[in-house]
């Protein structure tokens, strides 16, 4: 290699490490980690969507209801998980009240009826009746499908509580962003921490109600119910804020990653919006529930079509997430606080200027 050639090298190398950094080095790992993460969970929980052990009320003639109920829970793969209730009415009511997901009834000895509420989600209605369409086709019965709460006409595929909640939490956890990237991850002081989370409040109220008036009187994707639809939407814009602020004061800049993990990665797929939590594999159907979105997706769509009915635990999780961004924001400057307590000779008192 001639002396030219290596110096052009050198001089190459040199601008290359101080192009990309080793910081810089690591936040493009952990981008590539992000955006691995994201396919893998995606395509594990949507590639191939079954139904597993959805719950199914069966009514009928109690000998009747008791050979169903067998040989519907013993189907290959489990797709249903049937039990006997005593009366069309008692499973309505189960129904309406979000504890199962469809009423069978056997009506005569060549007709059976399903009665589902799809707009609690609708790929598991169909599941439904697609598994029992198969089991009745089998022996030689009629099926009647009957749909109590159909999604309104703008909510194509009931999947405008899932696109509304998604706006909702990426407006939450974005605002935080911002905020810690402009004002610096931590606050200086408690009284800084207190401006930021009274902020995303503020902002966590504007975006909810607007956007619950959006979805509802503006685009009729879902029915209007912008009082507690808006309600909802700020607890959970202010819940994904705070979180992703405590995250931040625990991790710094990382801690936006952890929250797109969290929100998006998992958060996402494991909503019940797309596919119902019946139709997910095992991790997404076990963890959504227990993630904003997943129950936030549930709320939405308990209350503007279920009257409400159930929607205390959806919004106990929301709320939950909502105390520990706060407890987390305020714990970690509390070392701090003691430290400006004392006096520059190490006696109690405040610090001076």
């Amino acid at each position: 290699m001639t002396e030219g050639a290596a110096s052009w090298e050198r001089r190459g190398w040199a601008e290359v490490k101080d192009a990309v950094t080793p910081r810089a080095a690591l936040f493009v790992v952990g981008v590539l980690a992000l955006q691995l993460g994201f396919i893998a969970s995606f395509l594990g929980a949507f590639h191939h969507p079954t139904p597993h052990r959805v719950p199914l009320a069966v009514s009928g003639p109690p000998a009747e209801v008791q050979a169903a109920v067998r040989l519907l829970d013993r189907l290959p793969g489990h797709p249903l998980a049937a039990s006997p209730v005593g009366s069309p009415g008692i499973g309505r009511r189960d129904l309406l009240d979000q504890r199962v997901d469809g009423v069978l009834e056997l009506r005569s000895p060549t007709t059976v009826r399903l009665e589902v509420a799809s707009a609690g989600g609708p790929s598991v209605a169909q599941a439904l009746e697609q598994v029992l369409g198969d089991v009745a086709a089998g022996a030689h019965l009629h099926l009647v499908v009957r749909d109590l709460v159909p999604p309104v006409r703008g909510d194509y595929d009931g999947l405008s509580a899932f696109y509304l909640v998604i706006g909702w939490t990426v407006g939450g956890y974005l605002v935080a962003s911002l905020l810690g990237v402009t004002a610096g991850s931590r606050p200086a002081n408690l009284e800084r921490a207190l401006v930021r989370l009274g902020a995303l409040g503020l902002y966590a109220v504007v975006s909810g109600f607007a956007g619950a008036a959006i979805a509802g009187p503006g685009l009729h994707s879902l029915p209007s119910d912008v009082a507690a639809l808006g309600a909802l939407g700020a607890l959970l814009v202010f819940a994904a804020g705070a979180f992703t602020v405590g995250l931040q004061v625990l991790a710094g800049t990382i801690g936006i990653g952890l929250a797109i993990v969290l929100f998006v990665v998992l958060g996402d797929p494991a909503a019940g919006g797309a596919f119902g939590w019946s139709l997910l594999p095992a991790f997404w159907r076990d963890l959504g529930p227990w993630l904003p979105t997943g129950a936030a997706t549930a709320a939405t769509r308990t209350i503007v079509y279920f009257d409400g009915r159930g929607v205390l635990p959806r919004l106990l999780v929301l709320g939950g997430y909502a105390l520990a961004g706060v407890v987390l924001t305020l714990a970690a400057l509390l070392p701090r606080l003691d430290r400006d307590e004392l006096a520059p000779d190490g006696t109690s008192g405040p610090a001076s200027a």
